[in-house]
């Protein structure tokens, strides 16, 4: 009884352990003058022309079976 109490007490606390965890690395943080340049990068893309050609698809070679070799 007194195992399945223990076992019990240890999976609440671990859910509610859980749950105050945030879903995001302690790196993750605010900061104007990376989302100014991050922005102003974005922008640079959108505005600029770039061209960009189809690239051919190389020719589809069939597949190599194994020969069987005889008993």
């Amino acid at each position: 009884m007194k195992r399945c109490l223990m076992i019990g007490v240890a999976l609440a606390t671990l859910c509610a352990a859980s749950a105050l965890a945030h879903a995001r690395p302690p790196t993750v943080m605010n900061s104007p003058g990376y989302d100014r340049r991050l922005q102003e990068s974005r922008s640079q893309l959108g505005s600029s022309p770039t061209v960009t050609e189809p690239t051919s698809t190389p020719p589809v070679k069939p597949k190599r079976s194994k020969k069987k070799q005889p008993n």
